[in-house]
């Protein structure tokens, strides 16, 4: 499988609707009108994905002030994402794609690069998209540690 085609900066964000922990559906269209940040990320509870996680969830009320609604999406279980979402008191949604539909429309699952071995799987990867539904940012091959920061500083929130 060979790297998914990655969004740039004026490209339309792919519409979708996946469920969230509790199983509500959760669509992009939801947003429109605010800007929102959708962080794809491969797998709840592990310690890349909770470092992520918790530094987005501690930035919250920042995001929200600056106009930023906050939103992760992974393959997880609904299950998984409830006691995920439940350990770590996270306040965001976290949406299930299991089928990788998403993650593969938005670029963030395919072919990268893990322990010096070429693997298929969730590239760690955050899209920025404004309140029109447009790619305002999109990162991929992103750390776990700092990036939240790093967003933050790009963004001025």
């Amino acid at each position: 499988m060979p790297v998914t085609a990655r969004l740039a900066p004026g490209d339309p964000a792919p519409a979708f609707t996946l469920p969230d922990a509790d199983g509500t559906p959760v669509s992009l269209a939801d947003f429109r009108g605010r800007k929102v940040v959708v962080y794809f990320y491969p797998a709840a509870s592990t310690p890349g994905c909770t470092t992520q996680a918790c530094d987005f969830s501690l930035s919250l009320a920042d995001f929200a002030q600056a106009g930023f609604a906050v939103v992760g999406v992974s393959p997880d279980p609904l299950p998984k994402l409830v006691r995920f979402r439940d350990a770590e008191g996270l306040t965001f949604p976290l949406l299930s794609d299991p089928d990788r539909t998403v993650l593969t429309a938005y670029g963030a699952y395919g072919e990268k690069q893990l322990y010096g071995k070429t693997v298929v799987g969730v590239i760690r990867t955050t899209v920025v998209v404004d309140e029109q539904g447009v790619v305002q940012q999109a990162s991929y091959g992103v750390r776990a540690k700092g990036h939240v920061a790093k967003l933050r500083r790009e963004l001025a929130v």
